[in-house]
């Protein structure tokens, strides 16, 4: 058995390995969405894929599997920006710490004018706005996945999407 491979008595659940190649990329860009920094992204990744790597073996059902992956990666990005924001002691709020992080970074593609106003733009919403925006435009989650991702319920889902494409509109329309 290789490291990265867990023995499974049902064979319809996947290994870690066949888990670890279908969501790499998108959990990558899902937590860097989140954290914003490259470094970053990859540190909660890594965390992320350690405790779904520990916790494959209790999954139930196959098709819980990308909700179940995506409340992991969501509760390790949340949890690596509260340690951020104890870290920073200066009076810098997180959307301002998180665009300073955005401006500061090698990984911005700085050609793309748009790209980044919009990437700005996302960044001055509170954190579920933003989540719930991350999950449904870039991940394509259905409101019902990221509900059970968030524990939200649909209807506030709904709603902060909604909110967070009127603050996203009136920032790009400046």
């Amino acid at each position: 058995m290789g490291l990265f491979k867990i023995g499974r008595k049902d064979d319809d659940m996947p290994t870690f390995e066949a888990v670890l190649k279908q969501y790499e990329r998108p959990v990558y860009w899902h937590i860097r969405r989140m954290v914003v920094s490259h470094e970053d992204a990859q540190d909660v990744m890594q965390e992320t894929f350690i405790r779904v790597y520990q916790g494959l073996d209790k999954l139930r059902k196959k098709e819980m599997l990308k909700v179940w992956v995506y409340k992991i990666a969501t509760n390790e990005s949340i949890r690596h920006l509260n340690k951020m924001r104890e870290r920073t002691i200066s009076e810098l709020s997180e959307d301002d710490m998180l665009v300073r992080r955005l401006e500061a970074s090698e990984h911005v593609d700085w050609e793309d004018v748009e790209g980044v106003r919009l990437q700005k733009a996302i960044l001055q919403l509170s954190q579920q706005e933003r989540t719930v925006f991350n999950m449904r435009y870039y991940d394509e989650m259905s409101y019902e996945e990221i509900s059970q991702v968030t524990g939200g319920t649909v209807s506030t889902l709904k709603v902060a999407f909604h909110h967070a494409k009127e603050k996203i509109k009136k920032e790009l329309l400046k």
